[in-house]
């Protein structure tokens, strides 16, 4: 094995035990906003594994969108909504934890079986498309999908003043 695939296979097992961490801390922490910090850490390492994949635009759009907004957005959420209630007993809690003990070791056997029933294989570097995806997304997003992506943006400016305005409101 030569140095640069070894190296890939460290950086592919140290993210992967960061995501496997993170996401447990996430689900097994009390505390909501240590839980929103790992989630943060888990989009990180995600994009990592994307900069392994040479999908560098997809990483870029990982950080900014997930990391970026959606944990910042979690973050301020859980600051502006803190409110002190006592905590009442949940019916039925052990019944429900079979439930989704249940649902999640099923996804799992799932996920295990593909895995196993298929033959992955590791890809050439001289196969990679690197930078020319990013040249590609940019051009079917400026041409095919212009329209589109500049609804999105402004169904995304409407949200965030129907917020500014919902917040205001409250003052």
């Amino acid at each position: 094995m030569s140095i640069a695939v070894t190296t890939q296979i460290v950086c592919f097992s140290v993210l992967s035990l960061v995501i496997i961490i993170g996401a447990l801390g996430v689900i097994l922490l009390e505390s909501i906003v240590y839980s929103a910090f790992l989630l943060g850490g888990v989009f990180l390492s995600v994009a990592g594994l994307y900069l392994l994949l040479n999908a560098s635009f997809v990483a870029a759009a990982q950080v900014l969108v997930y990391v970026g907004a959606v944990n910042v957005l979690i973050i301020f959420a859980i600051m502006l909504v803190n409110k002190k209630e006592d905590l009442k007993p949940i019916d039925n809690l052990k019944s429900r934890r079979v439930i989704s003990t249940s649902i999640c070791l099923t996804l799992l056997s799932l996920l295990i079986r593909v895995d196993l029933s298929k033959i992955w294989g590791l890809a050439s570097p001289d196969t990679s498309i690197g930078e020319e995806s990013t040249i590609r997304i940019g051009e079917h997003l400026f041409s095919d999908y212009l329209l589109p992506f500049e609804v999105a943006s402004v169904l995304l400016l409407m949200a965030m003043i129907g917020a500014i305005v919902l917040a205001r409101r409250d003052v």
